[in-house]
This record gives structure tokens, C-alpha cells and sequence, in this order.
């Protein structure tokens, strides 16, 4: 570790692929009582323009909070969550979340990039005092990872691993897609980064490091790269 990173088997919580980004010079910084990958490159500038090409960084620690039941659609809507009506599409909020409506008695919530959203506490809070609704929290936590891969190259690099047709052309803005990516159940989110393309890829921790090696292998193609979430939140502009 450098003078400003930190040993992320210090911290009590680590992403499910800590390991694999340490080996491949990931710089950690601390966030939320856990490790997070900040810089793989020694320039900003460079990894920042990486992020625009094709990269894959984690934000598995960045707070993500579930919500099933018959009501769950409605009981968010009474806490102020804008949920539309439409399955597999993703709603920004006014402090930068996203309330991802899955089906209709499913929505996933996440967090901004720059980490100033405070939705998903806040609704764990709610809903544990609510005990009459059928709206009932599933928290993501340690159980699930969420990777972010950005650039102008990421759909041709995911038509290697990836049935579902994912260029910005086909796929609009805050579109999700339930599918398969190198034989690994996941949900896609369209999320761009100001004007670079960003997909959330969400899926079981079990498959984080079998997805890593994949979407890293198919990526060399296209000269891709690890990021860091710095680089991330330059280019969200965050």
C-alpha cells in the first residue's frame, strides 16, 4: 500500500472481490466502515480517460437496500420514492438514487456514486417500524456485488458474454435487463456517467469473482482496465 491507501484487511468490511483488485494495484480508502477500491492508476487523468474507453470498477460496499411484497410498489411511493409503473426500468431520485422497479412486488434501491444519498437507510428505518405492510426489506449487504463497467466500448465487450443486446442504440438510459452474462444470473442497469455509458451489473456475491475474471478477460480485446471510484465519480461529475 502507498502512504495514502489503507490495508483493506484492516477494516471489517470488504468488497467480494478485495482480493483480485489488491493483486492488480488497487489503491483502498475507507468508506462506510469498509474498503473500497479508490485508483488503480498513478494519474487520475489516465484512469479517468480508461473509464471512458471500457473499465469495470466495484461498488459492492455502496448502499443497496431491497424491497418484495405485494405492497412494495406502493409502500415505497407513500415513503416519497418516485416509482413509475413500468417493470425492469430504474427511477433516479432527486438526491441522485435509484429506485429500480424489478417487477411489481420487487424494486431495488442504490445509492449515488458520490455516496450523499441517504434513501436506503432511511427506508430500513421506516420499514423496520411498519410491521403491517406487506412491503418487506431485503438486504443486499454482503450477499450480492455490484460491478460498474463504463466506456464507449462496454457493449461490444458485453456481446462477447451476453445475449441481450446492450448498445446505447437498443438499451436506453435506466433500462434493466434480467439475464445471463457468461452463464451467470444477473441484472443489468443502464446508468450512464454524464455522457460515457455505465451498465450496474448486480448478481450473487457466490459468482463476483468467476464475473470479475470473465468480463476482465473479455475486455482485453478492447484494451480495458480496472477503475477505481474516483475515477467513477468524475466522470458522474460527483
Amino acid at each position: 500500500m502507498d502512504g495514502d491507501g489503507i490495508d483493506p484487511a484492516a477494516l471489517p468490511r470488504r468488497g467480494p472481490v478485495y482480493r483480485e483488485l489488491a493483486s492488480a494495484g488497487a489503491r483502498f480508502v475507507e468508506l462506510r466502515g469498509g474498503a473500497v477500491a479508490e485508483s488503480f492508476a498513478a494519474d487520475a487523468g489516465t484512469e479517468t480517460r480508461a473509464a471512458r474507453r471500457l473499465a469495470l470498477a466495484d461498488l459492492s460496499l455502496l448502499p443497496c437496500l431491497g424491497f418484495r411484497g405485494r405492497e412494495a410498489v406502493d409502500w415505497l411511493r407513500r415513503q416519497g420514492v418516485d416509482v413509475g409503473d413500468r417493470n425492469n426500468r430504474a427511477y433516479r431520485q432527486p438526491d441522485g438514487a435509484l429506485a429500480a422497479r424489478m417487477a411489481p412486488g420487487e424494486a431495488l434501491l442504490f445509492g449515488d456514486v458520490a455516496d450523499e444519498s441517504d434513501l436506503c437507510e432511511r427506508l430500513a428505518d421506516a420499514a423496520s417500524i411498519d410491521e403491517e405492510v406487506e412491503a418487506f426489506p431485503v438486504p443486499w449487504g454482503d450477499g450480492y456485488f455490484r460491478f460498474l463497467v463504463s466506456g464507449k466500448r462496454a457493449a461490444d465487450m458485453f456481446a462477447k458474454v451476453c445475449g441481450v443486446d446492450l448498445r446505447t442504440d437498443r438499451f436506453p438510459p435506466l433500462d434493466i435487463a434480467r439475464t445471463s452474462m457468461a452463464r451467470t444470473s444477473v441484472a443489468v442497469v443502464r446508468d450512464d456517467l454524464g455522457d460515457t455509458p455505465a451498465y450496474h451489473v448486480l448478481g450473487d456475491v457466490a459468482s463476483a469473482s468467476y464475473l470479475l475474471a470473465c468480463l476482465r478477460d473479455a475486455m482485453e480485446e478492447f484494451d480495458g482496465a480496472l477503475a477505481g471510484l474516483g475515477a467513477v465519480r468524475r466522470l458522474a461529475g460527483a
